[in-house]
């Protein structure tokens, strides 16, 4: 259940990343694909889920300017709440990845993810 006053939501794994911050599903998900993570990685159904799942948040996420070079500034993102219920709820399947593949996972609500260095309609950037 999403508490109701928090403005941003994020679903993160429990170990960091380059960017010094807990890695975002989509990162996860990547780890898993190319096996970086742990000897094994996703069977070739769970491949097409992840990258079904991601396609469709490419046509309908912008993508924040900061991962064009390679994300120099070192941001992360939050889903603003309230506005993406839609786009939270496609999150499902790669929520059940990081089950089935014993990924520990938290889902972070605040209202002060960090400074804000992108905005969009769906989502914040922040460093």
């Amino acid at each position: 259940m999403m508490p109701i006053d928090q403005k941003y939501m994020r679903v993160q794994v429990r170990y960091s990343g380059k960017t010094g911050k807990p890695v975002g599903i989509f990162g996860a998900c990547w780890h898993l694909m190319r096996g970086t993570m742990r000897q094994d990685c996703l069977t070739d159904e769970d491949k097409e889920t992840f990258l079904r799942v991601e396609e469709w948040f490419e046509e309908h996420l912008p993508n924040p300017p900061f991962y064009e070079d390679g994300n120099t500034i070192r941001g992360i993102t939050w889903f603003k709440t309230g506005t993406t219920d839609e786009m939270i709820g496609r999150l499902d399947p790669l929520l059940r990845l990081l089950e089935k593949y014993g990924v520990p996972y938290d889902v972070v609500f605040t209202n002060h993810p960090g400074e804000i260095v992108n905005e969009d309609e769906f989502q914040v950037g922040v460093v």
